[in-house]
């Protein structure tokens, strides 16, 4: 899954864009409002972390824009603000959650868990196909209760594919969800994630199918 940080509080910015790809996510980190506005106007995110007091556009005027252009994304508001009336303001422009400064890390985690979850139509922690077992939270996958040993991308793909479970995923919509700013992932090294999984998933009766010219397709053998 990949999210888009807007924060301008640089120690805070790395300190959660660290604690975020611990946790399995594809970070974009931007230090103002129209580095947000311009990434969100041309980036697909599966969640936006949006600070309110942005320099060069005010958070309620990124999340303004962001919903002026019908994406439906979650928002996760951080304010240092006091008042009431700014996350008033902000859950009526569209936002969904918001926390204030200073939170624990362990309640913004378990928030981003969640609008992430909803996000993608899931409503729980736990992902099921058949054996396949995937906790999203714990990070673990497992067949039958025997866990899975799985890399931290194999997991991402994984989790792609069981959200998206009987529909075609294609490799770019994978490579793009897997990565950030800073990195690439090619055609190819998403087709050695695809033949490690199905590997893994074999005696599971699970398979990953190839349509070919489409992409990839999550579902049990016949």
């Amino acid at each position: 899954m990949r999210l888009l940080l807007a924060e301008d509080d640089m120690v805070l910015g790395d300190g959660l864009t660290r604690s975020l790809q611990q946790l399995g996510y594809a970070v974009d980190g931007v230090k103002n409002g129209a580095d947000a506005d311009h990434a969100l106007a041309f980036q697909n995110y599966d969640l936006l972390i949006l600070d309110l007091g942005l320099p060069k556009m005010d958070g309620l005027e990124v999340l303004k824009r962001l919903r002026f252009r019908d994406k439906s994304i979650p928002v996760l508001i951080l304010t240092a603000r006091d008042a009431i009336g700014d996350r008033v303001t902000g859950l009526d422009l569209g936002a969904d959650d918001y926390l204030t400064k200073p939170f624990d890390l362990a309640e913004l985690e378990a928030r981003v868990r969640a609008l992430v979850r909803r996000g993608q139509g899931a409503h729980s922690n736990i992902l099921k196909n058949g054996p396949l077992m995937l906790n999203v939270s714990g990070r673990r996958a497992y067949i039958d209760e025997n866990p899975l040993e799985l890399s931290a991308r194999e997991l991402g793909v994984l989790e792609i594919l069981m959200l998206k479970a009987g529909q075609v995923v294609g490799k770019e919509q994978l490579a793009e969800k897997l990565c950030n700013w800073d990195e690439e992932i090619g055609p190819n090294a998403i087709e050695v994630y695809i033949h490690r999984l199905r590997k893994k998933l074999e005696c599971a009766d699970i398979q990953i199918r190839t349509i070919r010219g489409l992409g990839y397709l999550l579902e049990k053998m016949q």
